[in-house]
């Protein structure tokens, strides 16, 4: 039976290992594979109403802007999975100051989810603010894991639109998708032994590297009616995505995802996931017959 603390100091017997996320996807599956693993764990969440009910866990409210929730939250936290913070224009600013907030309540150790690619000039634009974060987590002085992940299988039958068509300037780029699934079955295990993943920079991609043509004929074989991919040219690519109300950097971001592809930054295929499981990466395929 999980226990919640709400108030302004942290459980004297609050574990060691705190995990972000939990109420997410990717987070609410490492959380649910460490308690199944018998691993105590602080699940810090926004809201601790939504926080998963899971067996040694302790529940904590924090958010990654909030400094003194935060040391309280991570006061005697030896190591903490931190899934990014969600998309915003202050998301670099949010990590930056969790980071040092971690620093400063002692944390050893740091398990981030990044991106494959983080570069200061990754076409993908949110890459950028990933390498960023992991420069600051380099200088913080804690020791660290980055899991770059590729894009998410989970999000391909997302892409299609209404009329069956996935829209995005990728041309004949390729993409190593890799499922959500996968990336957490990685971050628990580290997670269960961190000090043999100091330092270590993980490629997590599926087992195969497709084109947006390719993910829509298998899309077509198991939705049984017909999607397509329409290479669109990067002014029809912002043109087409501003019947949705969002700010510039969004656009941005969702184009690059696009151009990223297409300028080959996502093709590389690794054998991360089953280095670190011992178990082979699901193919996209294998995912949607799941």
């Amino acid at each position: 039976m999980s226990t919640s603390s709400a108030g302004t100091s942290t459980p004297a017997t609050a574990p060691a290992l705190a995990t972000t996320g939990s109420t997410g996807i990717l987070g609410g599956y490492v959380a649910g594979m460490l308690a199944d693993a018998g691993v105590a764990q602080r699940l810090l969440v926004r809201d601790p109403s939504r926080a998963p009910e899971l067996p040694a866990s302790t529940v904590l409210p924090f958010a990654y802007s909030d400094r003194e929730a935060s040391l309280r939250a991570l006061n005697g936290v030896e190591t903490l999975f931190m899934v990014s913070a969600a998309e915003n224009a202050e998301r670099l600013a949010e990590h930056r100051a969790f980071i040092d907030a971690a620093r400063d309540a002692g944390v050893r150790h740091v398990v981030y989810t990044s991106f494959v690619g983080a570069a200061p000039d990754a076409t993908f634009t949110l890459a950028r603010d990933h390498f960023h974060t992991e420069e600051h987590l380099k200088q913080s002085g804690m020791a660290f894991t980055f899991l770059r992940d590729n894009l998410y299988l989970d999000f391909m039958d997302a892409m299609v639109g209404e009329d069956g068509v996935i829209r995005g300037p990728a041309g004949d780029g390729r993409a190593a998708i890799v499922a959500r699934f996968d990336v957490a079955r990685v971050a628990a295990a580290i997670l269960r032994d961190p000090a043999q993943h100091d330092g270590i920079t993980y490629e997590l991609t599926g087992p195969e590297a497709l084109t947006m043509a390719e993910v829509a004929a298998i899309l077509t074989a198991h939705r049984g009616t017909p999607v397509r991919f329409h290479d669109e040219t990067v002014d029809e690519a912002y043109a087409s995505r501003r019947k949705w109300d969002a700010p510039q950097w969004q656009y941005d971001a969702w184009v690059s995802t696009y151009t990223a592809i297409a300028a080959g930054e996502l093709k590389r295929v690794t054998d991360d996931v089953e280095k670190v499981t011992g178990t082979a990466p699901l193919s996209l395929q294998q995912f949607l017959e799941r």
